[in-house]
């Protein structure tokens, strides 16, 4: 994907022809209303409605503004600084499913006649240059997984769940739900106006809906596409959830663990590359159809950097919950198929890197919806880079259930433990002289800053757990 490169405000600008004609089109659809979008730096959009009728002083840069360092854990600017802009991306819109008086638009922000620095998808349009000028291009499917859910008696319960709820009565143990098709049945109202929309309206190429193993998880397996249009799938997709959602009384989360009991809710991120000049060859994939060595240089990037991606790719307290290999009181059996290890191995689930049967492509198994998608994608396509270029080693496989190993086989194998909380994840993140430049330095501080004080508040925090554990025993 050829990004242009602009160096002033002005050439960020769509062309008065484009904007007109995209405006007629809007005009003709019926639209009323423009959602035009930036992304904080937790990968939330945030926007101003804007009446059609203001819909080229919004492409020419004139629509609103914002203070982007009240919002968004940017404390290096204050308030007498200058007020982003937003400039819309064409390329990126489309009518909202859920209203179609309303058009959503993506936005990337300038500040001062230059790209903001701080802008997550600005960052992310900075990588994908910067990969193309090195020859590649990045392409990805995400398998994002929630849980739905509604609210009874002031309290979050699963969606579709019709047993007792505790305490109310007999509630059998049941086993996982994974490809249930009573589960699937009794979720078809919420489905299938989902999957119409995203196939049929979207067009979004959706090959199924999973039914996964906790109550009232599912999973979504859609086509894959360029790195950028991923990540604004990814944060389009979780409004569009959440407003179908509350059309059939309930919410989605995407928080990994909401309960002990529960499957984590990861999203998958599976990745491929191509040559800038040969944009429809997977170069994983050799003329015989067998793996190309490229792919091991590029699970080498990955697992170089591994530790730092995972702080981007599981970016919460919550994102550690379901990094384990067995769970007590586990809806299904105790084995979690969550990765444990930086590693990789064929078809090995319990791995950070899975090389799949299936397709041609690099599984990594250790990221979740909480992510900020233009962050967590684009270092990984950052890493991809760099391992095929400079020819990274990624070892030997290992193609061994790392749940079934001793700490002495893990140690012999060379793999290395994925981060046990958010703080050690991101102290390796610190620490990653390549990721802290490719995400820039500003950027970076910010995160980790972020981070740090979530970490904190959490570790003061007073856990039922604690109560239960500590309160009688001493």
């Amino acid at each position: 994907m050829t990004l242009p490169d602009p160096q002033s405000l002005q050439e960020a600008l769509a062309s008065g022809a484009r904007i007109k004609e995209t405006g007629d089109w809007l005009v003709s659809e019926n639209v009323k209303y423009i959602l035009c979008c930036w992304v904080d730096m937790h990968g939330q959009p945030k926007t101003k409605p804007v009446p059609i009728s203001d819909w080229e002083r919004l492409c020419k840069g004139k629509g609103p503004q914002f203070a982007v360092h009240s919002v968004s854990f940017v404390p290096e600017l204050g308030a007498a600084d200058p007020d982003q802009i937003m400039v819309p991306d064409l390329d990126s819109l489309v009518i909202c499913p859920w209203d179609k008086t309303c058009a959503w638009v993506f936005a990337d922000l300038w500040w001062s006649d230059k790209p903001y620095n701080l802008c997550p998808r600005g960052v992310m349009k900075r990588i994908v240059r910067d990969c193309a000028a090195k020859g590649y291009e990045v392409y990805a499917g995400v398998e994002p997984e929630f849980i739905a859910m509604r609210w009874k008696d002031g309290q979050p319960v699963k969606a579709i769940d019709n047993d007792p709820l505790p305490g109310q009565g007999v509630r059998p143990r049941r086993q996982a739900f994974g490809y249930d098709v009573e589960q699937t049945v009794d979720s078809m109202g919420f489905l299938g106006e989902m999957m119409d929309i995203l196939d049929l309206e979207l067009k979004w190429d959706l090959h199924d809906v999973v039914a996964e193993g906790a109550y009232s998880q599912f999973e979504l397996d859609f086509g894959y596409t360029d790195v950028l249009q991923m990540a604004d799938r990814l944060v389009f997709l979780r409004i569009l959830l959440k407003e179908i959602a509350k059309k059939h009384g309930m919410f989605i989360t995407f928080m990994p663990k909401p309960t002990i009991g529960d499957w984590r809710s990861g999203a998958h991120m599976n990745t491929s590359m191509r040559h800038v000049d040969a944009p429809d060859v997977n170069i994983f994939e050799t003329a015989d159809g067998t793996w190309d060595e490229s792919v091991f240089h590029a699970v080498g990037g990955l697992l170089q950097h591994g530790g730092a991606l995972t702080a981007l790719a599981c970016s919460t307290v919550n994102s550690y919950n379901g990094l384990v290999p067995r769970v007590g009181g586990f809806e299904g059996g105790t084995v979690t198929w969550a990765p444990t290890h930086m590693t990789y191995g064929h078809n090995n689930r319990s791995a950070m890197l899975r090389l799949p049967q299936s397709r041609f492509c690099i599984e990594n198994r250790a990221a979740d919806m909480c992510m900020n998608p233009y962050l967590g994608l684009g270092i990984t396509a950052a890493c991809l880079t760099e391992g095929v270029v400079n020819k990274l080693d990624p070892g030997r496989p290992l193609n061994q259930d790392l749940y079934a190993l001793s700490e002495e086989e893990v140690a012999t194998s060379g793999a290395q433990r994925l981060p046990r909380h958010l703080l050690e994840a991101v102290e390796t993140l610190r620490e990653d002289s390549f990721v802290i430049s490719t995400m820039g330095e500003q950027m970076a501080n910010s995160f980790i800053a972020y981070k740090v004080d979530e970490w904190e508040r959490y570790h003061q925090a007073i856990t039922d757990w604690e109560v239960q554990e500590y309160l009688r025993l001493f």
